[in-house]
């Protein structure tokens, strides 16, 4: 274990509540204590007492191009020295903007912000502010951010008034947002056909990435897309996770299904603080000062975020890096799979592109009550046995996995027989 770790954790829970900034970085999900990182290269991390372990988290999706990559730093060492922050408009923004734009079908006009969390919260407000209506549906197992209106659990039934799902967020709020079971494109239609006179919006994580990956089923987006036609409300596709990451043009690209609203993060700010929101200039001209929905930020659009974006965003316009990454994560999965059933250990994965899960559990992962099944704890001991091997993945059985375009053969090849390893040590 760690010395310098515990001694680092010890110390930063008297300071910071759980002595992280982000909940699922404390290892509650699998037990022990966070490693905490000195440094990052490529597909690696080194922790700070010099373990080195790769990197399957990639700070959460934004590190498509490896950690530390040599053109992202050397634009921001010279975007440092003109300045960090200006609170005035700079050509970058435009130039991020632009990118963002000619790769997403969907996206028109886009508003910069500094977080997923933010671009989906400005989005509810936007998708109400344009219908006139307050109600939302959101999926079971989806996550979109601690807003409050999305903080809310299923209840029993198809269709049940949210309750919130945290201390402090008021059941008056959690009223108005109401859940369905992902994939599940019936019980939507039955909430609709409730409620459709109601709700503004149904926001979605087109791929799932927040109870591990799950992939949407055949026709289910297009389902999605004709019920919120049909009532006059809004769909918002979540791509913080997905966009860029599944294709240039994110999931909507991949499906050929295009939302109203599209939220973006992670890996149009090349791993600096970053979140927007797009759709139609229709849309879009509602927001101030355009229009009359309200949202600002000192920090949006910030030449920081602005030029490691612009850097991950132009060398993605490279479609080969998308094979890339596909043919990477194929060969994960399926070794990993194979390291399973060598080791008579079951297990269900499920990739789309270079996302992926190994779920402890025989059934086919579709939404959150068969994700639900995995065994939990079979997972905190594979993770720990992975991480005795040198290889860092998500410190929760509910999220996915990341590969970069620096996880070559060989490092995929060293992690199926880590795996080998540590499956046959569960």
């Amino acid at each position: 274990m760690s010395n310098i770790s515990e001694t680092l954790f010890a110390r930063a829970v008297e300071l910071i509540p759980g002595g992280v900034n982000s909940p699922v970085r404390a290892f509650r999900g699998v037990g022990g204590t966070p490693r905490f990182i000195a440094r990052a290269n490529g597909a690696t991390m080194t922790d700070v007492d010099g373990r080195e372990y790769i990197d399957y988290v990639g700070s959460w999706g934004p590190m498509i191009l490896g950690h530390a990559d040599p053109e992202v730093i050397e634009a921001l060492h010279q975007a440092l020295a003109r300045g960090t922050s200006y609170g005035a408009p700079t050509e970058l923004e435009i130039e991020v903007a632009q990118e963002v734009i000619d790769a997403v079908p969907s996206i028109e006009m886009v508003r910069m912000v500094n977080s997923g969390t933010e671009a989906t919260m400005s989005a509810l407000r936007l998708a109400r502010g344009v219908t006139g209506r307050n109600k939302i549906v959101k999926f079971e197992g989806c996550y979109h951010g601690h807003g409050d209106s999305l903080l809310v659990r299923a209840g029993s039934g198809v269709a049940t008034l949210g309750l919130p799902d945290s201390p402090g967020v008021p059941t008056s709020i959690a009223a108005h947002t109401l859940t369905a079971p992902f994939n599940d494109a019936a019980a939507l239609a039955q909430i609709f056909d409730e409620y459709g006179r109601d709700i503004a919006a149904c926001i979605v994580e087109p791929v799932v990435g927040n109870m591990g990956c799950v992939a949407p089923q055949e026709g289910f987006l297009r389902s999605l897309r004709d019920i919120t036609r049909r009532h006059g409300a809004l769909l918002i596709f979540d791509e913080v996770m997905t966009g860029f990451r599944l294709a240039r043009g994110g999931a909507q690209a991949l499906f050929g299904v295009s939302p109203d609203i599209t939220t973006l993060g992670k890996i149009i700010g090349g791993g600096l603080p970053v979140g927007a929101y797009g759709g139609s200039r229709e849309i879009m001209e509602h927001i101030a000062p355009a229009g009359p929905v309200y949202q600002a930020g000192t920090l949006s659009g910030n030449p920081l975020a602005m030029t490691a974006g612009l850097v991950t965003l132009r060398r993605l316009r490279d479609a080969s890096l998308y094979e890339q990454l596909e043919r990477a994560g194929a060969r994960l999965v399926n070794g990993m799979t194979e390291a399973a059933r060598e080791t008579g250990i079951v297990t269900t994965t499920n990739r789309v592109g270079s996302m992926w899960t190994s779920f402890f559990t025989a059934r086919a992962v579709t939404d959150w009550a068969t994700a639900s099944t995995s065994d939990r704890a079979a997972y905190g001991k594979f993770f720990h046995a992975m991480l005795g091997e040198g290889v860092y993945l998500a410190p929760s059985q509910f999220e996915a996995g990341f590969i970069s375009i620096r996880h070559t053969d060989d490092i995929i090849d060293r992690t199926i027989e880590a795996a080998r390893r540590a499956f046959a040590s569960v």
